[in-house]
């Protein structure tokens, strides 16, 4: 209980929130470290879910890559980057990109796949193309389950770049590295807290825009709003 109110008293002195290692700075570099890592694994993961989800090409590669990127130790493979780029975000950056990937090519698939085989095929027999049917029928019905994929993506990294700190002078996780080293419990906790609070505000917010976008594309939601314009 003391620790913890250590803690608080620490998180809340005015004198640690500024300069260059404060805690406003190492919030936004976590912030918008985890943001970057979120969206190359979007441009690398989403085109490929969507591609194998619509063409039903490679299918086994999906549990294949989510297996293996499970099994893989995070730290371990940061390590590993690590001796062979030196101090800095390479290592971190590969390191959490692994992590990223399969949550998101798993949601992509899944959202694909999601859609009714029923509406797909008479989508496809009245006439549309292949794309016609990617962007009409089978996107619209993936949106839930991408936006579930990018939810599952963020909150892993975000709680994971603490390890940035490992090899780089970057993010909350300092507070971490910094705290155990010179036995400041109190900062180890409150730079934990931060994190913690850091993926709450996050997934509330994904939360919202989940329920926002999915309510705009509900056909009941569309047919009211239609009506309400004339």
């Amino acid at each position: 209980m003391n620790l913890f109110l250590e803690a608080l008293g620490w998180l809340f002195a005015r004198e640690n929130w500024g300069g260059a290692g404060g805690i406003l700075s190492r919030l936004q570099q976590h912030l918008y470290f985890t943001l970057a890592v979120v969206a190359v694994a979007c441009v690398l993961a989403l085109p490929a879910g969507v591609a194998i989800g619509h063409t039903r090409r490679g299918v086994a590669v999906v549990p294949m890559i989510t297996a293996s990127a499970r099994a893989l130790p995070t730290l371990g493979l940061l390590t590993l980057v690590g001796l062979w780029s030196g101090l800095g975000l390479v290592a971190p950056f590969c390191a959490l990109l692994v992590l990223a990937i399969p949550p998101m090519l798993a949601g992509a698939y899944a959202g694909i796949t999601s859609a009714e085989t029923v509406t797909v095929d008479a989508a496809r027999a009245i006439g549309l193309s292949s794309w016609q049917v990617l962007t009409q029928v089978e996107l619209p019905a993936a949106v839930p389950l991408l936006l579930e994929g990018l939810r599952s993506t963020t909150l892993q990294v975000v709680a994971t770049a603490t390890l940035a700190a490992y090899t780089a002078d970057v993010g909350l996780g300092r507070f971490l590295f910094a705290g155990l080293k010179t036995r400041d419990y109190a900062q180890m906790i409150g730079g934990a807290l931060l994190v913690v609070v850091l993926a709450l505000v996050l997934d509330l917010l994904l939360v919202q825009v989940k329920r926002l976008i999915t309510r705009k594309l509900d056909p009941s939601t569309r047919i009211a709003s239609a009506k309400e314009s004339r």
